[in-house]
């Protein structure tokens, strides 16, 4: 699933649109992808109006229209978000197509885990506005991390790694990655972090997500033609889907088990816990570190004393929504 690079990256996508007409729209109105607004009605209303801006955060895409018209974008485990050309022949999987009159803006999807969302009002929509503030963001402080690491003590690194709540965006991949740079085992409990490791932890999540913006998302330059192609060998990523991968920091091979649900890939010669036996394997279940006491339970902390939940409105003032340099020339 793409997580928050690729998500920045696919909005850049289509922000070469940005300022020009919707002349019209051509979508799959039976396609899954609908199942959270009408299609026709979507259509109806995109139809004339004008692409202003552009978000993303965490791993959705909100695109704002002239009107008070609003497009959500969740891209799922295989939706992409492409620029075609004006003539375009839509394709089997292309459920929406924005037709301009310079290119054809694709959202293509084979598997319809993605999904198209609709709003109009003069705000942009209450599912945006509670998504939780971004890692890079001010309020991921330290303490804001202690306690809800706290509140997670019994679950796995991986597992809370990929609370959406807390870290949106993150996914498997930035997880692993993370771990892995902080040198912490995707196994070990939460709650078993020390001031200085829990420190590393919040250093290396923003880490890697502004160096995947940077790298995947063009952030700071022109916006890469392919995914992954300015990652270096450096990094854990393009290591961890190889049978008999190695770690490029130390040589050591990569270990691979499920954790917290999802495929799991670490060092053992860099992210070292006494949970883990000597070749690699994790905890038997019912032990006292065992794999049940790794992904159930939490110690109870008062819900007002947690720094990170959702904050009403904070995408809205958190983000400006990408306006076409040319806008005020009023492109076609």
């Amino acid at each position: 699933m793409p997580e928050l690079a690729e998500v920045e990256f696919y909005r850049r996508r289509w922000s070469a649109g940005h300022g020009a007409a919707i002349l019209a729209v051509h979508l799959h109105p039976r396609a899954r992808v609908y199942r959270d607004c009408d299609p026709l009605r979507l259509q109806q209303a995109l139809t004339g109006t004008r692409l202003l801006g552009s978000a993303a955060a965490a791993k959705q895409i909100l695109f704002r229209f002239s009107g008070e018209n609003w497009l959500g974008i969740h891209l799922g485990m295989s939706g992409e978000l492409r620029v075609e050309p004006a003539g375009y022949a839509a394709q089997t999987h292309d459920h929406l197509i924005l037709r301009q009159a310079r290119r054809s803006l694709v959202f293509t999807d084979p598997r319809m885990f993605g999904s198209v969302r609709f709003d109009h009002g003069p705000d942009p929509p209450p599912w945006w506005t509670a998504l939780a503030p971004p890692v890079l963001a001010k309020e991921f402080t330290l303490s804001a991390l202690t306690v809800f690491l706290r509140r997670r003590a019994l679950a796995p690194l991986k597992a809370v790694l990929l609370m959406q709540q807390h870290f949106p965006g993150i996914g498997n991949w930035m997880a692993d990655e993370i771990l892995w740079r902080a040198g912490l085992h995707p196994a070990r409990p939460a709650g078993s972090l020390s001031r200085a490791e829990t420190r590393t932890l919040r250093r290396e999540c923003r880490q890697v997500c502004r160096l995947a913006l940077r790298r995947i998302a063009g952030h700071g330059g022109p916006l890469p033609l392919t995914l992954n192609q300015r990652i270096p060998k450096s990094w854990l990523f393009l290591h961890r889907w190889e049978d008999g991968g190695r770690c490029p920091r130390t040589g050591a091979l990569l270990q691979r088990a499920t954790i917290g649900g999802r495929t799991t890939c670490w060092c053992p010669a860099r992210q070292k816990w006494k949970g883990e036996s000597q070749n690699g394997e994790q905890p038997a279940a019912g032990s006292r570190a065992g794999s049940r006491r790794l992904t159930s339970g939490r110690t109870k902390v008062p819900r007002d004393r947690d720094p990170l939940r959702p904050l009403s409105g904070f995408p809205l003032t958190s983000f400006n929504f990408q306006l076409c340099a040319h806008a005020s020339q009023t492109p076609p």
